[in-house]
């Protein structure tokens, strides 16, 4: 495999010499295409396999799909972060208590004679669109004009790019907010790289972002079973008929498959053999990645943990088909939004094989 790096540094033409076809990628935001296309399904993303010369196809999840260049090679001079603050091109995203603001259904970008009129708080670099810079804002005391809008509730009245932009924006201001001192010394902290990392004034010492990594899975009873394991949590939902996958952190020094098993063996008693990823879901609330697998389990008699969970049952793929559709009275399971909706709905549906 021959790579041409063409005068764009975004884009790259890979000239296999096993293929008679000239295949573009357009990094970071359009899958790598192929012909002839095949047809689409929502909220999927499609790449070529340079490899096998298969079409892959990758889920993309509310809060992912984030179609900025975050625009590595430019944070490395703050001079230049400020000169792009300063265009009277580039766009601002507030937030107010890490809601966003929105005009009726849609992300409300200001100018820069509108940014003039807030107190900024803090400014991040979200990246580079359409030539244009994109800066997100948490905004003091807004004026009454702006209206802003919880993250949760707007999501579903957005194209899913600009959900994963508000994921970066909201869970990079939450971050900021939380890490004004450092956690070594105690002194302040500054940001730098247009937000993307803080320093502190003291010690030096450079404060990533936190991504804590949450493993979530959909289990079947046996190879090609017809049964998958729901729980449902201690708390506000345990009375109701409200399931869906079990899912926990990852512990230090543990793989992904590792805290499946061990997952699914504390919450419930069940012993999981052989764990296949599915996909992985940004969920900045603060700051979460979801990472979705699929597991088959070797033992099937529940045993729950009755501290953490309320209940855990094997639900039928009937009865689990008939909640996605919300056909099912006795069982409710998470909506579209979610990543676990589609662990069960690709399971339902047969599109991934166990």
């Amino acid at each position: 495999m021959e790579w041409v790096i063409s005068s764009d540094r975004y884009r790259q033409k890979a000239i296999s010499h096993n293929l008679s076809e000239i295949l573009e990628v357009n990094i970071g935001s359009q899958p790598l295409r192929s012909k002839p296309q095949p047809e689409r399904k929502p909220n999927s993303w499609y790449d070529y396999d340079l490899a096998t010369g298969n079409n892959m196809v990758e889920f993309k999840h509310t809060y992912a799909g984030n179609p900025y260049d975050r625009g590595e090679p430019l944070r490395r001079s703050e001079e230049t972060i400020a000169e792009l603050q300063a265009q009277d091109s580039s766009l601002f995203l507030p937030f107010h208590k890490l809601n966003v603001a929105t005009n009726t259904e849609s992300l409300n970008w200001l100018g820069q004679a509108e940014l003039t009129e807030l107190d900024a708080a803090q400014t991040i670099l979200l990246g580079i669109h359409d030539g244009i810079a994109r800066f997100a804002v948490d905004v003091n005391d807004p004026p009454t004009e702006l209206e802003f809008t919880d993250c949760r509730a707007i999501a579903a009245s957005l194209a899913t790019e600009e959900t994963g932009v508000v994921a970066q924006a909201r869970a990079q201001l939450d971050w900021h907010r939380r890490n004004p001192f450092c956690a070594q010394c105690g002194g302040s902290s500054r940001p730098e790289r247009g937000g993307q990392v803080r320093r502190c004034t003291a010690c030096e010492r450079h404060i990533f972002p936190r991504t804590d990594p949450v493993a979530i899975m959909l289990i079947v009873d046996e190879p090609g079973g017809d049964h998958c394991l729901l729980g449902k949590s201690q708390g506000r939902m345990a009375q109701s008929n409200f399931y869906s996958a079990l899912a926990g952190f990852l512990d230090q020094g543990e793989s992904l498959e590792e805290a499946v098993r061990r997952e699914v063996w504390e919450e419930a008693g069940i012993r999981v053999g052989e764990v296949n990823y599915h996909s992985s879901q940004p969920w900045p609330f603060p700051s979460q990645l979801m990472i979705g697998c699929h597991g088959i389990a070797t033992t099937t008699d529940i045993h729950i943990d009755e501290i953490e969970m309320a209940d855990v049952r094997w639900f039928s793929r009937a009865e689990a088909k008939s909640a996605i559709e919300q056909n099912n009275p006795a069982l409710r399971v998470p909506g579209a939004m979610a990543i676990a909706h589609h662990l069960i709905r690709s399971w339902v549906d047969g599109e991934v094989e166990l």
